[in-house]
């Protein structure tokens, strides 16, 4: 496994495990997981899509973020479904210089989707009466576009330095997709530029700005909460944002430990499970997270499955006389 080219066609993606008797559970796990994703975030954006009740800016955040965790799902998990059918664990230099790419770049967008979201429940709580003229079309188009253009442009310089490199000790990689970490591990060139910059980067640009940006807002979101009278009011407007600010805990926690914990604390196994739990467990869980408790969502769910309901039944309604005139044209004959 170990070379000294200084041209790299292909590298080796080693997966979670090497134990053969888990190769089978964690494809089913992965596999179930996958499709639980599919099918939970496919559901949501449909029905922000479809019912008018959700075109409203929390949900057209919502279905920005539902496409993120769907697209950051597909890009990192196929590797390990492929590889158990095919078992071919190859992949192509370019086609891991673009998976780290649109992986990076969908994380990025998806903290700042959610900080996003945050400003959007400020102005909710804290200043109700022009929630509507605040948060307008032109206001949530203009916040969705950066986060889109900030999140895919801010993965380039150290990608850019990373794809300069050639020489690698190993075309095996520790992990089960490509990863700037694990790849910066196996580099024969001096990366330390690499590693001052990732870390400056991914500490301060990617994570502590929109940590902040969403924290602040929530300073403001409680004071405004502990003044409301009443505890039924004060309920409901934690409950607007205790959806919100369980998928940004659940996010920051993965990625702190898949990322920004020092080597001595963390090895690249351990990262490695923060990271499957990144791409493979948020996504899922944040439909359930948005629509298990949302009235809005299981209401527009009941319509939905209400309306088809109504379909099917004017279809077969409709049916019944020409399968009864074929009924009759056969004993006639």
């Amino acid at each position: 496994m170990h070379s000294n080219q200084t041209t790299i066609r292909y590298f080796v993606i080693k997966g979670i495990t090497d134990v053969p008797e888990l190769q089978l559970p964690i494809f089913l796990m992965v596999l179930l997981i996958y499709l639980l994703t599919l099918g939970g975030n496919v559901t949501l954006l449909i029905l922000v899509c479809i019912d008018r009740h959700l075109h409203t800016p929390m949900y057209f955040f919502l279905g920005n973020l539902s496409l993120v965790d769907m697209s950051c799902s597909s890009v990192t998990l196929h590797k390990i479904l492929t590889s158990f059918v095919t078992q071919d664990k190859r992949v192509s230099y370019i086609s891991c210089m673009i998976q780290m790419y649109m992986f990076g770049s969908l994380t990025g967008h998806e903290l700042l989707m959610l900080t996003a979201m945050s400003y959007d429940r400020y102005v909710a709580i804290c200043n109700p009466l022009r929630y509507h003229v605040v948060m307008n079309t032109r206001t949530c188009s203009l916040l969705a576009s950066t986060c889109w253009v900030c999140g895919f442009l801010q993965v380039i310089p150290p990608l850019g330095i990373l794809y300069s490199y050639s020489c690698y000790s190993s075309i095996e990689i520790n992990h089960f997709f490509c990863d700037i970490v694990p790849l910066m591990r196996i580099s024969c060139n001096d990366t330390s530029f690499l590693e001052k910059l990732f870390f400056i980067e991914g500490l301060l640009v990617l994570n502590l700005t929109p940590f902040l940006l969403t924290f602040i807002p929530y300073v403001f979101i409680i004071n405004t909460i502990l003044k409301i009278r009443g505890g039924i009011g004060r309920r409901k407007a934690f409950y607007t944002c205790s959806s919100h600010l369980t998928a940004f805990i659940l996010l920051y926690t993965t990625l702190v430990g898949q990322y920004l914990t020092p080597n001595l604390w963390s090895s690249l196994e351990s990262k490695k499970y923060f990271a499957l739990f990144n791409t493979a467990a948020v996504p899922m869980l944040n439909p359930l997270i948005y629509s298990l408790k949302n009235k809005d969502v299981n209401k527009a769910l009941r319509r939905s499955f209400g309306q088809a309901k109504q379909y099917l039944a004017s279809c077969s309604i409709s049916f019944l006389p020409v399968i009864a005139r074929r009924s009759e044209s056969r004993l006639h004959i």
